[in-house]
């Protein structure tokens, strides 16, 4: 049946939609079966993320109809592929019973729900999406960020830099009393160590063992440096009393040092449920969003779901404080350089998206976490393309991989932030310093890529 006569309008104007405030608006990148037109696909997508159903009902009144989900562009981008844009009137996504605020189920049970799995679509793939102010009002948006984590390690407020951190490695293999042991090895050079993404309450590393040496290694690396040190828990499971249950053991433990946890959530596998249950119960923490498994979808090789965009504006209005990124192609991730839009959506006020231009009207910014496969010699490069370092930066190998081990591996990271802050070549900077010298010794295939000629210059001294 062609809805395209109820669920179409392309004479609508983007920029008035956007004036009038009163749609989330959505582009995706679409393909219909073949030997269906793209118009009248794209009007049965939005029938079915809204009002519609394949055949007339006799239920449909004049209200329903004035909050139908509109298509207002089709375009076609080659090799069959459609620009589609679809209108959702606010007024179809839920609400909260207890306060009346908005949620991102329902956001994705609409715009990317039934729809997904329709017969006549080959894939459709959501790539950007705008939400008005009178919705992005009712997000919960950050409670806390870097800021507030430079605070705590006694940074400026403004422009505090990169925050040194890894992930203790094996992901899996580590008992508590070696688990912790790392920890102060690093802490005693960098400031930021997160649980990695399955790391929980396993037989052979129970939470409160692990967790209760892990902050008696963090009050000794505290005193022996002089220096606040952060260490962000994994509290994710599948049920949120769980969730609060862990976290509440975790701050006990950690007693005076609580104000140094952030929490630790998988938020593409727990899903909104996981990452507001932390935001709402514990709002006084850093929300750490880790985003394992969401290639699954926001992949260039997946056609269908939605992209690392849409993925990252999602993660800000839920709350999250930080989210994973992805190197932007300095280091082991999928992701190229101009991916740096995608920290822009997350920190600014105002950014362009791919189709979209968001304004956030003041919600707290989400601050970029960078992980995989980073290291010293990749840290400058990196920062010239993203045009600043305050980040939070996170490496495994990076660090442990050093040849003098996790705390020199963390001073020659924090090195190599200094060089790049003060404008001096990293050559130039580890001929004066072993620890970042090091580093050019550790990884030797990255030097000989990014800094030619290196071995002659650091023999020289």
């Amino acid at each position: 049946m062609d809805q395209s006569s109820r669920y179409a309008n392309l004479n609508l104007k983007e920029e008035d939609l956007i004036a009038g405030g009163k749609h989330i608006l959505c582009a995706y990148v679409m393909k219909p079966k073949a030997g269906y037109e793209a118009v009248s696909t794209a009007a049965h997508f939005a029938a079915e993320s809204s009002t519609g159903t394949n055949v007339e009902v006799c239920t449909t009144d004049d209200f329903t109809r004035g909050v139908d989900a509109l298509v207002y562009e089709v375009k076609d981008i080659g090799n069959g592929e459609y620009l589609m844009k679809i209108a959702y009137p606010n007024e179809l996504f839920d609400r909260n019973v207890i306060d009346g605020r908005a949620m991102i189920v329902s956001f994705l049970t609409l715009t990317i729900g039934n729809n997904q799995g329709m017969g006549d679509v080959e894939y459709a793939k959501m790539w950007d999406f705008y939400v008005p102010r009178e919705l992005l009002t009712l997000f919960d948006g950050p409670a806390m960020n870097i800021e507030d984590m430079w605070r705590v390690l006694g940074r400026p407020q403004v422009n505090g830099g990169m925050v040194v951190g890894t992930i203790i490695k094996p992901k899996l293999g580590l008992r508590p009393k070696p688990f912790a042991d790392a920890c102060l090895q690093f802490w005693l050079g960098g400031d930021f160590i997160k649980n990695d993404e399955p790391q929980g309450n396993q037989v052979f590393a129970p939470l409160k063992e692990t967790i209760t040496l892990v902050a008696e290694a963090m009050e000794k690396a505290q005193q022996e440096t002089g220096e606040a040190k952060i260490f962000s828990a994994n509290i994710t499971a599948d049920d949120p009393f769980e969730m609060i249950r862990r976290g509440e053991l975790i701050l006990e433990i950690f007693g005076k040092n609580a104000s140094h946890v952030a929490f630790l959530v998988d938020g593409y596998v727990g899903g909104p449920t996981a990452i507001t249950t932390c935001r709402r119960y514990f709002p006084n923490q850093f929300l750490h969003y880790h985003r394992a498994g969401h290639g699954a979808v926001t992949s260039k090789q997946s056609k269908r779901g939605y992209s690392v965009m849409t993925h990252m504006k999602m993660s800000r209005l839920q709350g999250a404080s930080g989210i994973h990124t992805g190197t932007m192609g300095y280091g082991k991730m999928e992701g190229d350089k101009d991916e740096k839009i995608v920290a822009y959506m997350l920190e600014r006020d105002v950014a362009d998206g791919h189709y979209f231009r968001q304004e956030w009207h003041g919600m707290k910014s989400t601050t970029p976490i960078i992980s995989g496969g980073m290291n010293a010699l990749r840290l400058p490069g990196f920062f010239d393309n993203l045009g600043h370092s305050n980040v939070i930066q996170t490496s495994g190998g990076g660090a442990f991989g050093h040849k003098d081990g996790g705390t020199v591996g963390a001073k020659s990271l924090r090195l190599a932030h200094e060089a790049w802050q003060r404008g001096i070549n990293l050559i130039d900077f580890a001929q004066e310093h072993p620890e970042l010298k090091g580093a050019f010794e550790s990884f030797p295939a990255d030097a000989d890529k990014l800094y030619p000629g290196w071995r002659e210059k650091l023999k020289a001294r």
